[in-house]
């Protein structure tokens, strides 16, 4: 049988919504530590702007996980990272270190993403997209969006920007989105090894349109992000109250319109 004529694959609890299996990590539980993190950060950006440092790249281990899933459907939380301000950047610094400084940024925050247990799935200009895998517990995935979001503020503000400081460097700020929901793993070509992998869907469309709606060094999740959180982190974020047509997207389940909710810095 073809591929484009295999039924499509679901899970069987796509669908479900958070239960007692469901276990959320214990708020007080830091899966890294931020010093460390923010001293090693300072290390590789230091050795890139003064002495050339590349990086070692990401293991592409996104692209294992897709092609394992090709033509299923996922439940997932997708991050939304953009870099506020890099065409301005453009404008007022050498070529070269703006390459440098994107990259390293960009790497940078694939780190963080791999480090709460998420998959990098592709740079786009200067905006990372991650994601979290949720089939088994979407509890635990939100849980790890959310702090992998507030890590990435932290380590621009206390790891990257001072760096850039000592070299009389604009800070960088960025603007994340979040959201949950079902996407679709597609392959573009028959070449099972070889041709590239992607996701698409409701989730990833949404988060997209999140994360332009914040505003510098803002993270937004989506309502269904925010159901999932365990209570600690729900109480640092608040809803956000929408001016007239400012916000027209709507809940894919109840019609109305789709709740969007900020951390509170």
């Amino acid at each position: 049988m073809s591929e484009t004529n295999k039924k499509i694959k679901t899970s069987s609890n796509l669908d479900k919504t958070p239960g007692v299996l469901d276990i959320h990590t214990k708020p007080h539980e830091q899966i890294l530590d931020s010093e460390s993190m923010i001293l090693e950060t300072q290390k590789r950006v230091w050795g890139a702007l003064k002495k050339g440092y590349e990086y070692s790249g990401v293991v592409n281990e996104s692209e294992q996980y897709l092609r394992k899933h090709v033509f299923s459907k996922i439940s997932m939380v997708v991050l939304y990272v953009d870099l506020v301000g890099s065409t301005t950047m453009t404008l007022e610094m050498p070529g070269e270190k703006i390459a440098t400084i994107i990259s390293s940024f960009a790497q940078e925050m694939a780190s963080v993403i791999r480090q709460h247990h998420g998959y990098v799935l592709k740079f786009v200009g200067d905006a990372v997209i991650g994601y979290f895998e949720a089939e088994e517990n979407g509890l635990l995935a939100s849980d790890n969006a959310s702090t992998c979001a507030k890590s990435m503020l932290t380590v621009i503000q206390k790891g990257i920007n001072p760096i850039l400081d000592q070299y009389d460097y604009p800070d960088l700020r960025v603007k994340i989105g979040i959201d949950f929901g079902q996407n679709f793993v597609v392959r573009y070509g028959a070449d099972i090894e070889k041709s590239q992998v992607d996701l698409m869907g409701p989730a990833m469309n949404i988060a997209a349109k999140i994360q332009s709606m914040a505003k510098p060094n803002q993270i937004l999740i989506g309502g269904d992000v925010y159901e999932r959180l365990h209570p600690t982190l729900q109480n640092e974020f608040v809803q956000i109250v929408w001016k007239e047509d400012e916000w027209k997207y709507r809940s894919r389940l109840t019609g109305e319109i789709y709740k969007v909710f900020e951390h509170k810095n």
